[in-house]
């Protein structure tokens, strides 16, 4: 991979947007390659997503973020029922409690019009009630939004990353770039950046490539000042969340949203994918790009916060918390910019959006470096889209499939008791096209150990099949009768 090859395209980051980059660059006649810092895809801002799927309703008009999340959300709804994403059409209600909040309804109803979505409407206080029946005293009113979904952020970022390595597209892990020199093609063909190549220095190797899209999230203002470049900074905004107990579900069926603020879209309560409840996130700037640890405070303000919205969710068990930090910079909108002379493209500012837009920043991406001379031919012998592992709640899952079981029994045997993980789930995704590297990397591929006992049950025999790579063959029994 590294060496004296020169890749066409070198994706730096493996997250959700740079996942997807990779992934639609590889569908044309290109050799493209996707650098990553960390041990496994998706393990950096993507992983914490509040995992919602936007209309793009109360996106600033106008903007290049408002045109990408309302394209990206027919994408990457289209996608989802391709390879298996589970999507739960929720909808959401935008909550007012105070008069001045009550007041801001008609404008942000009008706001999602100018952003071509007309299907929200204000309701009053009755039939906010009649729809959330366990909301807290004082709501005012509503605005609703009925086509905002939850859908699962790990998969999402998996399947794009997957497809991409079967296009033919090449993943190197731990490979973080601190360094760029300029170098000679060599007379290679494949794009017009006047015969020059970059090289990446990175913690895996030198990568040689034409053209160099920056999706590094987090680390897109560092990777961009390597190029020259001291145009903005990222600040780390971290998100606490607090995920309750299944037990909760019932309190409610859809996506509980504030009146958003200038830090972003505030406390929302909202279900999950998985049959959770999650409570959060909080918006905190910081110095520090690796502070992804929780907070008394925020847990306190997550607590009086949630007491208002919906009171007996704080009697519920609370299963987990973790924090996320997005990637917060000084402009209201995306920063997509592409300088052409060096094959450079910066893909910088994409907040909790970017799970949305993913698929539109891919294609808005493929348009600039044609723009800047990349040849773009689509291969005409693209595989089939990868079908996915459901670890959602809205597809049947494997232990509840008799079928799978009967030609197959380790899918009879579950691990994790929790979250209904089996044996067969585990072995796959070590057999699988981007096996894990670690247990996080597994529990985001099958929910192994996620659940409300964090792994104190099952930890040891998860971890016994990690250690095997989840080869079944010492396991034992492997049948339903071992359950």
């Amino acid at each position: 991979m590294t060496g004296t090859v020169t890749y066409d395209v070198a994706v730096i980051g493996a997250g959700l947007v740079g996942s997807a980059i990779a992934r639609e660059l590889a569908g044309h006649q290109l050799s493209v390659v996707s650098v990553e810092a960390r041990a496994d895809v998706g393990d950096g801002t993507s992983k914490a997503n509040t995992a919602i799927l936007h209309t793009g309703f109360d996106a600033k008009p106008g903007t290049l973020e408002s045109r990408l999340v309302r394209r990206g959300h027919r994408l990457l709804g289209e996608y989802a029922g391709q390879v298996g994403i589970p999507v739960e059409r929720s909808g959401a209600l935008l909550v007012a409690w105070t008069p001045e909040e009550l007041q801001a309804l008609p404008g942000l109803g009008a706001k999602a019009r100018q952003n071509g979505y007309d299907r929200s409407r204000i309701i009053g206080a009755d039939q906010v009630y009649r729809e959330l029946p366990h909301l807290g005293p004082g709501a005012l009113g509503a605005l609703t939004v009925p086509d905002e979904s939850i859908t699962c952020t790990w998969t999402t970022t998996l399947a794009l990353a997957t497809e991409a390595r079967r296009r033919g597209g090449e993943l190197l892990l731990n490979a973080r770039v601190y360094g760029i020199d300029a170098a000679d093609t060599g007379g290679n063909t494949g794009g017009d950046t006047g015969g020059q190549a970059t090289i990446l220095h990175t913690t895996a190797g030198d990568v040689r490539a034409r053209y160099v899209v920056n999706a590094a999230g987090l680390g897109c203002d560092t990777v961009d000042q390597l190029f020259g470049y001291e145009r903005f900074t990222v600040t780390p905004r971290r998100g606490e969340l607090l995920v309750f107990d299944k037990q909760a579900r019932p309190l409610t069926d859809r996506i509980v949203l504030p009146v958003p603020s200038r830090l972003g879209k505030g406390i929302l309560v909202s279900p999950t994918i998985y049959g959770n409840i999650m409570l959060g996130p909080t918006a905190e700037d910081l110095p520090d790009k690796t502070a992804t640890g929780t907070s008394e405070a925020g847990f306190e303000f997550l607590r009086r916060k949630g007491e208002r919205i919906i009171p007996a969710l704080l009697r519920e068990e609370v299963t987990a918390s973790y924090a996320g930090l997005r990637a917060a910079i000084d402009r209201d909108d995306y920063l997509i910019d592409a300088d052409h002379g060096r094959g450079y493209v910066l893909v910088g500012g994409i907040r909790s959006t970017g799970l949305t837009a993913c698929m539109a920043v891919a294609e808005h991406v493929r348009d600039l470096l044609g723009d800047g001379g990349l040849k773009l031919t689509p291969r005409a012998d693209l595989p089939d889209p990868p079908r996915m592992p459901n670890i959602g709640e809205n597809f049947t899952r494997p232990y509840q499939d008799e079928a799978r079981i009967a030609g197959d029994p380790a899918y009879g045997r579950i691990v994790c008791f929790c979250e209904r993980v089996t044996a067969g789930e585990i072995r796959d995704a070590y057999r699988s096209t981007i096996p894990p590297r670690d247990l996080n990397g597994l529990r985001r591929r099958t929910r192994a150990m996620n659940g409300r006992c964090q792994g104190f049950y099952c930890g040891a025999e998860v971890m016994a099949l990690a250690d095997r790579r989840g080869d079944l063959t010492s396991a034992g029994r492997t049948g339903p009768e071992s359950r």
